[in-house]
Order: structure tokens, then sequence, then C-alpha cells
């Protein structure tokens, strides 16, 4: 390909970063958007390949680029697009600062990696694969060259090609049946080897080769006869890594010891067992310090492969040909298989970003604007924090701490929030005894406590905890650490909660000034505190301010990570809300609508945030007095709310009731108040008699009955809605007097005229007293 050839009319092809025997990859301008990119090209080929060959290589690549699509982790490649272009098939992603494992052991002269950068790369490469595995997505040619480590430090898994989606098995023996192998033999599992059928825990012995390598500068079976490297891993006890290197720590030799062990049901249970594992090991809790196995093999082991009799028939039928492939080494020559993708060098000023995290900043009604909940991150350890009465914890209860911990987090995931608030509440507290007040795992354990009470509305006693687990990690951490930075961050979120809008708007300001100090201005954690300011400022009555930043993280973001990345469209979302703040109406609808259709086609027609972006639309067509329109787009979107969560779900019932006032605009009021009297009574039972969304349906009863003429009914629910706002948000709230306001409206329609005077008067002279504008 040229160096000038524009693929679809949109990507430049610049310069040539890889090339293997099937494929290329490419340094490419995206010109719509004016962004750096990577494409990754898979070539034509001739009529010189088998048909079946060439069918199942251009469906591998396909695979790649559906499952890759299909994921957002800051530890998983971003891709933007997809598509075929004069007979090739391109893949569009991140083009990446860095350099894969294979570069680094080259640049190194094969010599292993620091031992810190070893532990810090396990820990987020099985981070990150506990997040594929939990979306059912083996990746199964896990090796240095498709592991990448940024200039930035982060980690990022590359090349979903024969990746297989646990629901997906009848592509994944099709592509076996090809006689292609799946996997590179210095990486393959025992039951990758024996053609057996291969789950996460396949994935999990990859990764011990791959530790085991960078850890000693050696593969665990270092043979040039691909025959011996699979004899090797099916049939050979390794050596222990800390024989090649005596200065790794004793649990990491026991880590990769276990993730080779042969039998699968003997490795770590998943990946979110090992990180937890890394993590007691890195924060210095697990203090073993000799060899975890002994130096020279145990009696009965193999002596090593080369020595093992050749069984050829014992090895299945697509390794007679093979040859060793690849170890960690060249950075073209990982390309030179099929399956291989974008992990050659390549680096560039204005990608240097990683991914971040999807949708941490929507929510199904307006963007919360808030980070993902944290696992406990791996941190040095403060064994100074502990207190002195109490013994060292041990090992097993760390890990079983850590187990309670993920399990609390993974209760949130499903919005069970208050059971996670009292897991985590009890783990800290068990923390706290034994590690002391202001150790990290202590910290992040009590940050989740708080996370939990500001999604369960209890967000003076998250504020509380938030403001305490800010004091402890600046104390142990430092001002400006990541960890404590997200914890003022939260305690901006949960004041805005609160109401105190200037108060966090100064909090956010304060973090965004460090975060873009410490961080960059590209970095995702501090787009995503942009986000958050803008979204803030919008509350805090500046909506022309919150639009213009809005529009600013919105480009940002979809420079970084692509114009459908789910934080970019969340921020799109914002700058639609902002313009219905600020009356355009017609430009908001249109936004939503871009929403909405990018994150159908992203996320899934029925996703929740999909479904927000639609109903916000109906409010935008309803505003611009399309109230046909709109009933029309909330009867649909009641039946897909219905299915998704059912018929009394918080969001079904605000479907219904956008319903029910579009019924109203449009003169239907016996059809509007039936519809608000259900939703009303719904909510009451569900939500509780003083819920606002409770008093709101309470008050649009009480309309339609004023629009109906039944003035004496309506009057007894105008008070009803005065007394529960007058109670729960005081006398004087702006809500409270609108409603009394109501009240008086009604009495004035009565012909109670003296009545409706006094209580007018009332209202006049509070409004003077607190300088509200008036209703």
């Amino acid at each position: 390909m040229g160096d000038t050839r524009l693929i679809q009319s949109r990507y430049r092809l610049l310069d040539l970063i890889g090339r293997g025997g099937m494929g290329e990859v490419w340094r490419a301008r995206d010109e719509s958007l004016g962004r750096h990119v990577a494409v990754k090209c898979l070539k034509p080929m001739g009529p010189q390949h088998d048909r079946a060959l060439t069918r199942v290589v251009r469906e591998r690549f396909r695979r790649e680029a559906r499952v890759a699509a299909s994921l957002q982790h800051r530890g998983v490649t971003v891709v933007h697009d997809f598509g075929e272009h004069e007979g090739v098939l391109y893949l569009v992603m991140e083009l990446l600062d860095g350099h894969n494992l294979s570069q680094l052991l080259e640049e190194n002269q094969q010599r292993p990696l620091p031992v810190d950068h070893v532990v810090d790369i396990a820990e987020q490469v099985a981070d990150a694969l506990g997040y594929t595995h939990r979306q059912g997505v083996v990746h199964r040619d896990l090796k240095p060259a498709n592991i990448m480590r940024l200039s930035d430090g982060t980690v990022k898994i590359c090349d979903f090609g024969i990746a297989r989606l646990g629901h997906d098995i009848g592509v994944t023996s099709r592509l076996t049946t090809a006689s292609i192998a799946m996997g590179t033999p210095h990486y393959m599992s025992p039951e990758q080897i024996g053609g057996k059928e291969v789950d996460h825990r396949s994935d999990l012995y990859s990764l011990g080769c791959v530790l085991y390598e960078i850890a000693t500068g050696v593969p665990p079976f270092d043979l040039d006869d691909a025959w011996a490297v699979l004899v090797g891993h099916r049939d050979t006890q390794p050596e222990p890594p800390r024989t090649h290197r005596a200065e790794l720590p004793g649990f990491f030799d026991r880590v990769v010891l276990d993730l080779l062990a042969k039998a699968p049901d003997e490795r770590p249970a998943d990946a979110g067992d090992l990180r937890r594992r890394i993590v007691l090991g890195r924060t210095g809790e697990q203090t073993a310090t000799g060899p975890a196995y002994p130096a020279t093999a145990p009696a009965g082991t193999h002596p090593g492969p080369a020595a093992v009799p050749r069984p050829e028939a014992e090895l299945p039928a697509w390794a007679g040909n093979m040859t060793a492939g690849h170890k960690a080494t060249g950075a073209l020559g990982a390309l030179a298989d099929p399956a291989a993708g974008l992990t050659a060098r390549w680096t560039t000023a204005a990608s240097t970003a990683p991914a971040s995290p999807p949708g941490t900043d929507g929510s199904a009604a307006l963007p919360p604007a808030h980070p993902a909940p944290p696992t406990t991150p791996a941190r040095p350890a403060l064994a100074s924090t502990r207190p002195s009465a109490h013994p060292a914890p041990t090992a097993g209860l760390l890990a079983e701490l850590a187990g309670r911990h993920s399990e609390g987090v993974d209760l949130g995931r499903l919005g069970r929030w208050e059971e996670a608030r009292d897991v985590h509440r009890a783990v800290a507290a068990r923390r706290e005894s034994v590690l002391g007040p202001d150790h990290p795992d202590t910290l992040a354990s009590r940050y989740e406590v708080g996370f939990a009470l500001s999604r369960t509305g209890r967000a003076a006693d998250a504020l509380r905890e938030f403001g305490q687990v800010a004091a402890g990690r600046e104390r142990t951490l430092g001002p400006d650490h990541p960890q404590t930075l997200a914890a003022r961050q939260e305690t901006a979120y949960v004041l805005g909660q609160l109401g105190r809008h200037f108060e966090a708007h100064q909090v956010y300001a304060a973090v965004l000034a460090a975060r873009t100090r410490s961080m960059g201005p590209d970095h995702p954690d501090t787009l995503r505190c942009r986000h958050n300011l803008a979204f803030n400022l919008s509350r805090l009555g500046r909506p022309e301010e919150s639009w213009q930043l809005a529009r600013e993280v919105a480009a940002d973001r979809a420079r970084l990570l692509g114009a459908r990345h789910p934080d970019t469209l969340a921020t799109r979302y914002e700058v639609a809300y902002t313009l219905g703040r600020l009356g355009r109406w017609a430009e908001a609808l249109e936004t939503y609508q871009d929403v909405a259709r990018a994150r159908a086609d992203t996320l899934g027609p029925d996703h929740p945030d999909t479904l927000a972006a639609r109903y916000e639309a109906g409010i935008s067509l309803g505003r611009l007095g399309r109230s046909a329109e709109a009933l029309e787009l909330y009867r649909i979107l009641v039946a897909d709310r219905t299915r998704a969560g059912g018929p009394a779900d918080a969001e079904t019932l605000r479907a219904r009731h956008g319903l029910g006032v579009n019924l109203g605009r449009m003169g239907r009021w016996e059809e509007a108040l039936t519809e608000a009297r259900e939703v009303c009574a719904i909510r009451e039972r569900t939500l509780g008699p003083d819920h606002p969304e409770t008093v709101i349906s309470c008050r649009e009863v009480a309309v339609a009955l004023g629009w109906l003429g039944r003035w004496t009914e309506a009057l007894t629910v105008y008070r009803r809605v005065a007394e529960t706002r007058g109670r729960v948000l005081g006398p004087d709230h702006a809500e409270t007097l609108a409603a009394r306001h109501d009240e008086a409206h009604c009495l004035e329609r009565l012909g109670r005229t003296e009545e409706a005077a006094e209580l007018y008067r009332t209202l006049a002279a509070h409004r003077a007293q607190n300088a509200l504008p008036p209703h």
C-alpha cells in the first residue's frame, strides 16, 4: 500500500509500523477527527492459498474486531472502527505510545525486566483479564508480543484475533477444524496443546509463561523444537523462577508456579483471585523469603523436555509441521502469524492516554459523573499504621478480606448497594483492627462504604466517609496521589447530591488542577474531572459555562477515545442537557438523538444509557411542542423499559410519567389523569409517599384534575404536595413555595378569593425575605 493510500475516504496511511505474513499495521491519520490512529490491514490472499484457510483467517480477523470492540477497559486496546475497503479488511485502533513486552526484553538484551515492573505488569494484566473473562471472552493467544506497556506505565492487552466468546462456540469450532494452531507454542496451555476445550484458566497458564519470561529472561521451556516445547508444557514441571533469578520475591515464585499447573483446577480460580494474591504479596503481607519450591526438580518428575522420548501420536495433528514460533523477540517478528496484531513499536505525541473505563460518567437519568468503584489497588506496605497491640495478620486472613472486598464490589456492580455497603463496612472494620485506620486497604474499604452510601441516598453519611478517606490517603499517600484525588472527587459528587454545588465546584476545580499537574490534560481521569466540573456548573446555575466546557471535553474525548466511545457519548449527553437548560431545544433534541443512535450501536438498544438518551429526546420533543411525536416515543420506551426492568422499575415509571405529561399537552386529560394516578400509586408503594418522584406524580394528578375542572379534588392534592415538601424540604424551599402557589391558584378558581389573596401575600413576604425570584 502506498503512503498516500486513503481508506474509506477517511483513514490516510502514513507509516508502516508492522508487517507479517498476512497483515500490516500502519500509523494513520483519521481525517474526519484529525487524530492519529493505528490501522491493521489484512492482506488479500491470492489463489495459491487454500480457500478454507483464507476463509478462516478472514473470519479470525473479523472476530478480533467484534470481540475487541465489545471490550471497554483501560487494560484493553480501544477499537474505533472496522470495515472492508477494496477487498482489504481493516481494523482501526487507538495508537499507543509504548512497547510490547517482547520489545522491552529485546531492548534489554533478553535480560529480565526490573522486579517491580514485573509485579506491576502482572497485577495490571490480571485486572484486565478479570474484566475480559467476566465478559465471557477468553483471549487464547496471550504472549509478550500481545501485551503493551505504555510510557505512563499503563499495561494493555492487544490482539483478540482468536479469542473465544463464551456464547460463540460455533466459530471456535470452525477455526479449530481448519488446522491452524490456536496459540503460540511457548505460551500454550496443556489443554490447548491436547486440543481440549479451553476456558479462562488457559489464559492464566499463558500469563504464567509470560511472567516467567519477563521475570527470568527465558520462557519456562526454552527450546527451539516445537515438539519439545509442547511436550514440556504437557509433561514437565518448570523450574521455579527463583532458580534463574534469586532476587524474585517468594510470593511471585509461588504465583507463577501455580499459574503453570498442568491441570486447570490446580491454577488460581480466576484472574480476580490471582490479582488478590499479587496485591497481598506486593504490599509485603506475605513475607516468605525462601524459594517457594525446591531449586531442583522433585523426584519422579521429568528431567526436562529434551530428554523425553518423542511419541508423535500423542500430540495433536496440527502440531506435525509446527515451528517453535517466536519467543519474546523482534519488533516486527511479532506479526509473523495471522493472528498477530498491533504489537510493533509506535510512538505519537497525540495519543498517549489509555482508554477510560466505560460508562463512568453516565447513568439512566443524568450522568452522575463519578468513577467506577475501584478494587483494592497495589501499593507499598504501611506496617507503621498497624496497631502494635495486634499480631501481624496472616496471609489467609488478608486473602479472605480481599475476597470479601471483591464480593462487595461485585454486589455494587449489580446495583445491590445496601448489601455492598454492609459487606464493605464489615471488611473495613476488620481491616482497621488488623492493619490500622490509615492502611490503604482499610481506606479502600471505607471508600467503598462511602460509594454505597451515596448510591442509597445517604449523601451526608457518604460525605463524612469520603472526607475521612481523603484525609487518611493524603497523610499516607500524599495530596496528589490518584487515590487521594479519587476520594476528593467523590466528596465533590456527594456535595452536589446535597445541593451544595458551590462547595462541590471548589473541590472539583482543585482536583482538576492537581490531576492536570500530575497526570496531564489528556489523561482519562483528568477528562473525567473536567466532565464532572461541567456537570456541576450546570447545577450551579451557570449553563452557558457548563455547555462550553462540556463541548470541549466531548471534543477531547472524541479525539482521544473516539466519537462513539461511551465516555465521549456521556459528555455529549451532558452537552445536550445544557442546551436544554439554555432553551436551545432543537439542538438538544438533535444531540440526544445522535447519542441514542450511537449508544444503540455500541451498547445495544436496551442498554440503560441508550434508553436514557431516548427519554431525554422525548423531553426535548415535548418542549418543542411536538407532543404527538413525544407521545409515540414514550409509548415505545415504556414497553422497552418494562421488558428490560419490569413495570415497577423507576425508569419505567419515569417513561410513563412522560407519557402522561404529553397526553395532557394534547388535551387528553382523562387519560393523563389515569396514567398519573397509576404511576403515583406504584411510586408511593415502591419509593414511599415522601419521595420526590412520588410527590411529582402527585402534583401531576392535581394538574389533570384542575384541567378537568375538578378543583375541589385538585385543592386536596395540591395541599398534600405542599405539606410533604414543607416537611421534607423546609417551608422556605422554592419547591414548597411553588406548591403553595398552586394551592392559592386553586382557591382562586374555587371563588375563595380572600383565602387566595392571603396566601399570595404570605408567599410574597417569604420571597422578599429570602430574595427568591417570583414563581
